[in-house]
């Protein structure tokens, strides 16, 4: 649950605010002069958590958050951070702060020591869920999902000629919904000028305020594209602002989110942009969406020389809001004779196949380049990865291919595994399972418990899950991600 808090809102507005820059370094002044009239917020604590929209005062002038922040010292965040100036307050002075934007935050080192974790609990609904899945923006609803998330990542967007694009034009703007599909139980008309799942999920906000809306970019499949767009960042940057303010949905969407896979390196195709140029693209994308949330889901890769390593994720967080690291699909049946591993590991183990495909590794190597532990959420996936010809019921058996899955070998959902392949054991962190001569790996609301918790001792902003159409009907996993976070 977030922390409530009341605040007065005290408005005072005398002059615009001066920005100079000069190389590399900038300055920002207050432009409110001291006025003893105005009073001081309520003080600022390096040990509570904020959020978007909490007021403060520190050192003599009012301050409000942009977003979820904890020990991060108002006055000092810089242009892009993540506190407004508002005005002096009590009799205080201008602030001038100096600083360069492009260095990179103190290194933070996992204690693994109780903290003050975030409440980020983020999600992606599919736009091609519409279909086979029949999964629609009303199961957000009917589910009691929608209660629980803070954030929706709508996936995907392509990326083509440089340009953000929209995918399915029929499942995202054109697909007419009855009003017993509908989120709101009102039947869209044949002339109305805008359907899909953008009309559904512009209902579910006017229901759920309180949820942001993040179009996500890449994936996987449309990752291709990202290399061209980095050779034009800002113009990449004007496109994907023009489409996401496009007149038929402006209001919709709160941010961008960036995933490619992978900047740098190799996912479905090869990359070999340059380890500057994710984060010329994240700060092009800043800059042209100023407050608007800038976010990405990054490799979980924590190996020596991995994709961490190469993606130049530490000088790129000072543009971002935070990134969803994908601490999920370390190993899987495309190794079909095993050894059979959990794909979601939580921390290392004996056996482990490939030192550092664990969420801890990963994570304290973010943190080692400089990516503040606030702007880190753990990934979940609502699905199992499985082997099949596998006679060994812990971790580490062989095996003859691919389990058999609804849509893909090797895959399942939840939501079908917790009924036809309970959990027989544990292991880093999550679970697994042995029925008959297939193994699979995946998280339970038991080991959900575990890793929120061990988030939260880490300071990390929250939490994000892969995909809303692999949880239960009843949201049993949204919502044992939010009774972690509360």
């Amino acid at each position: 649950m977030r922390r409530l808090r009341t605040r007065r809102f005290i408005a005072v507005a005398s002059a615009a605010l001066a920005l100079l820059t000069t190389g590399l370094i900038y300055t920002v002044a207050n432009p409110f002069t001291a006025n003893a009239a105005v009073t001081c917020n309520e003080p600022w604590a390096a040990s509570e958590v904020y959020v978007g929209g909490d007021l403060v005062s520190h050192e003599g002038y009012n301050y409000k958050a942009k977003w979820w922040t904890t020990n991060e010292e108002p006055g000092t965040t810089g242009e892009w951070g993540v506190w407004q100036t508002l005005e002096a307050c009590g009799g205080g002075t201008d602030p001038t702060t100096s600083a360069n934007p492009t260095s990179q935050e103190p290194t933070e080192e996992p204690t693994g020591e109780p903290g003050t974790g975030g409440d980020i609990n983020a999600a992606y609904f599919t736009e091609w869920g519409v279909y086979g899945r029949n999964y629609h923006v009303k199961n957000i609803v009917s589910s009691g999902s929608a209660e629980d998330l803070t954030h929706i990542n709508y996936a995907f967007g392509n990326v083509k000629n440089g340009q953000c694009t929209l995918d399915d034009s029929y499942a995202a703007i054109d697909k007419a919904y009855t009003a017993d599909q509908s989120v709101d139980g009102v039947a869209d008309t044949w002339d109305q000028p805008l359907r899909g799942n953008f009309n559904q999920l512009l209902k579910l906000k006017e229901m759920y305020p309180h949820i942001k809306i993040v179009w996500s970019f890449g994936g996987w499949t449309y990752s291709g594209g990202f290399g061209q767009a980095a050779q034009n960042p800002a113009a990449f940057a004007q496109s994907c602002y023009n489409l996401l303010h496009d007149a038929r949905w402006d209001g919709l969407f709160d941010g961008i989110d960036i995933d490619w896979e992978y900047p740098n390196a190799c996912g479905l195709t090869c990359d070999s942009s340059g380890t500057q140029a994710f984060t010329n693209l994240m700060s092009a994308l800043r800059s042209k969406f100023g407050n608007e949330l800038v976010t990405a889901a990054i490799t979980a890769d924590g190996t020596s020389g991995g994709k961490i390593d190469l993606g130049g994720y530490g000088t790129a967080a000072q543009y971002v809001d935070y990134y969803q690291v994908m601490t999920y699909d370390y190993f899987g049946a495309w190794d079909a004779d095993g050894p059979t591993a959990p794909h979601s590991p939580l921390n290392s183990y004996s056996g482990q196949p490939i030192a550092g495909f664990d969420a801890s590794t990963a994570i304290a190597k973010l943190k080692s380049l400089g990516v503040p532990s606030s702007k880190l959420l753990l990934g979940f996936g609502f699905y199992g990865r499985g082997w099949t010809g596998v006679t060994q019921a812990a971790p580490g058996g062989s095996a003859t291919g691919a389990a058999p899955g609804t849509y893909e070998a090797g895959i399942e959902d939840y939501k079908v595994l917790v009924n036809e392949c309970p959990a027989t054991g544990t292991i880093a962190g999550t679970a697994y399972a042995k029925c008959g001569n297939e193994w699979w790996s995946y998280d339970t609301p038991a080991t959900i418990a575990t890793k929120t918790a061990w988030l939260d001792g880490q300071g990390l902003g929250g939490a994000f899950s892969w995909e809303l159409s692999g949880d239960t009907s009843n949201g049993q996993l949204v919502n044992a991600i939010a009774a972690g976070l509360n």
